[in-house]
């Protein structure tokens, strides 16, 4: 699978957008959970996150264990 490479914030149109590896936490149905070692891209003008399909499919499996439909 390619990764996303981007240069510009898609929202605020800075050139600052860093490539970071980070712990990303969160609720879902009530239930806390955390994935470490996300790579994912981060404005540090507006806080923008933008999250390519491997970041997205690592935080959907995580998000999902113990919580029950």
């Amino acid at each position: 699978m390619t990764r996303i490479q981007l240069t510009v914030c898609p929202n605020c149109y800075s050139k600052n957008l860093k490539k970071v590896r980070r712990t990303v936490s969160g609720v879902r149905q009530g239930k806390r959970y955390s994935v470490p070692g996300v790579e994912f891209y981060e404005c540090p003008d507006c806080e923008e996150r933008i999250y390519d399909p491997t970041a997205m499919r690592q935080i959907e499996q995580r998000s999902r264990a113990g919580v029950r439909n």
